[in-house]
């Protein structure tokens, strides 16, 4: 079921490793279930319904689980899109509360062609970067009841190496 409308299609196996994610324990514990995955590993949509494991004392869904829902998926999806040649790292994260989420909420995370060029052309040059992804959690009236800024570190795995070699040397 497809929470947003797109273009892309969910191939056969990208369906089986979305399966096999929701069965995952520790994503199975943040109340998150992946809906969808583009071949590409570009497009994600998450969907958290209002639960016993994500209503909070006021009866709303709970930041924490907010949090945990969102917070994987853009270094994972970047991991896939880049391939084993990088290093991909979660730097920091930061949420906040618009309005309160009550019934099942969405998000869909993306990552842009223009923005799998900037980060090649980066690392490229650089040998390390740092990407910020905002992720909007919508609530079924089409409202942003959070938004999630996720600051994701990236570097060619030869820079990083080196990198770590010469801070052990000093």
């Amino acid at each position: 079921m497809r929470l947003f409308p797109t273009e892309k299609r969910e191939a056969l196996q990208a369906s089986f490793v979305r399966a096999v994610i929701n069965l995952t324990p520790v994503i199975r514990s943040t109340g998150g279930w992946v809906k969808f995955l583009s071949k590409d590993w570009q497009e994600m949509h998450v969907s958290l319904p209002l639960s016993l494991k994500t209503r909070n004392y006021v009866g709303t869904i709970f930041g924490g689980s907010l949090f945990s829902a969102g917070d994987p998926w853009y270094m994972i999806m970047l991991y896939q899109v880049l391939g084993k040649g990088y290093v991909i790292w979660d730097k920091s994260a930061s949420i906040r509360f618009v309005r309160p989420g009550k019934g099942k909420l969405k998000g869909r995370f993306l990552i842009s062609e223009k923005e799998i060029t900037e980060i090649k052309d980066g690392v490229a040059k650089q040998g390390e970067m740092e990407k910020s992804f905002l992720l909007e959690w919508i609530n079924k009236e089409g409202k942003v009841v959070a938004k999630i800024d996720k600051l994701v570190y990236i570097a060619d795995k030869n820079f990083y190496n080196k990198k770590r070699r010469s801070k052990k040397s000093h």
